[in-house]
């Protein structure tokens, strides 16, 4: 990959006039971080690279954010990083030069972000959120207690799946629109039919 990239030259002459000189002095400082960071666009905005992304830069009709990737390993000795734990936007929105941190700090940044990759090591994965437990509502559960079949075949979906179904119920307006769905979701699941099924071909 090349250390430069003419889309990013296109991407900052399509910038409003005040984001130009943010976009092109953030762009020197990188190449002059390390020779060995390449830039493409990624998502339609500039992505700067070495053996991983680095960090994105993006031009908005106001402002602009610069995000580093791996924020939350990166040293925040002067308290620059004002959103360590996001991907995008660690300085907020910027809107002159005047709203980044000094060269010398961005430099020290870019130099660790360099580094992190070099040596290979990940962000921690945030824990997933533990999923509610699914709760068959009486009507239903007697339905499916005198249909074996259907019965095998929900207790054999996944989460979302029996969620999908549970919730097509709970959102009827009227009994008799629930009893109706009701109907028409045994009839499916016993043929082994998701909520969504057609769509799944």
């Amino acid at each position: 990959m090349e250390q430069y990239d003419k889309r990013v030259d296109d991407y900052i002459d399509r910038a409003a006039d005040f984001a130009k000189p943010i976009l092109i002095h953030f762009r020197d400082l990188m190449h002059k971080a390390s020779p060995l960071i390449t830039e493409t666009i990624k998502w339609g905005t500039p992505h700067f690279e070495y053996k991983g992304t680095i960090c994105t830069l993006g031009a908005f009709k106001n402002h602009c954010i610069i995000g580093f990737w791996k924020s939350s390993l990166l040293p925040n000795p002067h308290g620059v990083l004002t959103k360590k734990d996001e991907a995008a936007g660690q300085f907020g929105k910027i809107t002159s030069l005047a709203d980044l941190p000094s060269d010398d700090i961005l430099l020290d940044l870019i130099h660790h972000a360099v580094l992190i990759n070099e040596q290979g090591i990940k962000t921690e994965k945030k824990a997933a959120k533990p999923k509610e437990p699914i709760t068959v509502p009486e009507d239903f559960e007697q339905l499916l207690e005198q249909n074996a079949v259907a019965k095998h075949n929900f207790e054999n979906f996944s989460y979302s799946s029996k969620k999908e179904y549970l919730e097509w119920f709970a959102e009827a307006k009227t009994d008799a629109t629930r009893q109706k769905r009701l109907g028409a979701a045994i009839t499916l699941i016993n043929d082994g039919k998701t909520r969504y099924w057609k769509y799944n071909k």
